[in-house]
């Protein structure tokens, strides 16, 4: 086929919509003679990482809910959870636009057909293998949670647990818990655990707080701008918030009031009974909970060779640098809802002003 989709979240599916709009079609049986697309998925359902969210966070706690392409997010009460009202709105998208989204696929790797630079790329999977002109990669991070490592950390007794993991507050009614982490998840988790357990919120830097009244397009630009700027040069991405700092959410400001939103220092090393500190003592603890963030999912392009010495992917305008025929949406500045939205229809352009070169008279 044309061009080959990995993943169908809020990126992906994007992207397919817009291939569509210009006219590739999906691979079918009997597809005759034009442009054609195939969207590979390895959940076994609609959704996106929507559909694996923990379920206490609701419609109305959601941070940076955007509706996929031409079709409006239904209304949903605010209690809702959101891994019970976004995956049907994803499911509705892909049987309306007529997707034919393939799973559950496991992308096992992308590799280059030949040394020839206007060749395919294979896309190997755990069913067969495509050979697509261009493949737009959008895995998202969901199924990539990073957690650091400090000494002792397999020595701990209690619990440890990353944000992808998470369930609900009630396993931890009673407890002492870590919250490790400077980023939306782990402040929201801090006010929603600490009215069932005693809480500790350690980050390796003091937060920034910004109103959302300060932080305005300027500075948002200035924000992405300086993202863009990283993934140029090969680096990785960073976290939203180390360019952007922390935003006075409602969850933030109900954690402040009842004096909970407070920061320590991040701990030096882990022990069996808690974690020590760095002025020398050491704190009980019963659950270190990793709300530490997720890395890119791209394992699958390691046998492209694409990765620099820094560990990151040089894109520009979500294309890779070094390999024209790969697309990254959903990767660096375009890790938002919104931002993932663009940059599949960015790609798409960027495919269709080549296959649709003008003619020299």
């Amino acid at each position: 086929m044309d061009v080959a989709v990995i993943g169908a979240g809020q990126a992906g599916l994007s992207a397919a919509y817009h291939l569509q709009r210009r006219g590739f079609a999906p691979v079918t049986r009997d597809q005759g003679a034009g442009e054609t697309f195939v969207v590979l998925d390895a959940n076994a359902a609609p959704g996106g990482a929507w559909q694996h969210r923990w379920a206490s966070l609701r419609m109305a706690t959601v941070n940076g809910i955007h509706e996929l392409p031409a079709f409006p997010v239904p209304p949903a009460d605010p209690q809702t959870a959101s891994r019970d009202a976004l995956p049907p709105y994803f499911a509705e998208y892909e049987q309306h636009f007529g997707l034919e989204v393939q799973r559950p696929v496991h992308v096992q790797a992308v590799r280059r057909a030949d040394d020839d630079p206007d060749g395919r790329l294979l896309v190997e999977t755990d069913r067969r293998t495509w050979a697509a002109r261009h493949v737009i990669n959008s895995t998202g991070t969901w199924t990539r949670p990073f957690r650091p490592y400090y000494p002792g950390v397999e020595r701990f007794h209690g619990r440890q647990l990353h944000v992808a993991d998470y369930v609900s507050a009630d396993e931890f009614a009673g407890r002492r818990v870590v919250i490790v982490g400077a980023g939306v998840s782990a402040v929201q988790l801090l006010d929603e655990i600490s009215h069932v357990a005693e809480t500790l919120w350690m980050t390796r830097r003091e937060p920034q707080w910004v109103e959302e009244a300060d932080f305005d397009l300027p500075a948002r630009s200035a924000a992405i701008a300086g993202v863009e700027e990283r993934v140029r040069q090969g680096l990785p991405p960073g976290s939203v918030i180390s360019v952007t700092g922390m935003h006075w959410t409602p969850w933030a400001r109900a954690a402040q009031a009842r004096g909970v939103l407070v920061r320590h220092p991040m701990f030096t090393a882990i022990e069996e009974d808690g974690v020590r500190m760095p002025d020398g003592t050491l704190l009980a603890a019963d659950v270190i909970l990793w709300a530490t963030g997720f890395r890119p999912a791209v394992d699958h392009l390691a046998p492209l060779k694409l990765r620099t010495p820094a560990g990151g992917f040089r894109v520009a305008d979500s294309r890779s640098l070094d390999e024209p025929r790969l697309f990254l949406i959903g990767y660096g500045p375009s890790q938002s809802t919104v931002g993932a939205n663009r940059a599949g229809r960015a790609a798409v352009q960027q495919i269709v002003a080549e296959r649709v070169a003008p003619v020299a008279a």
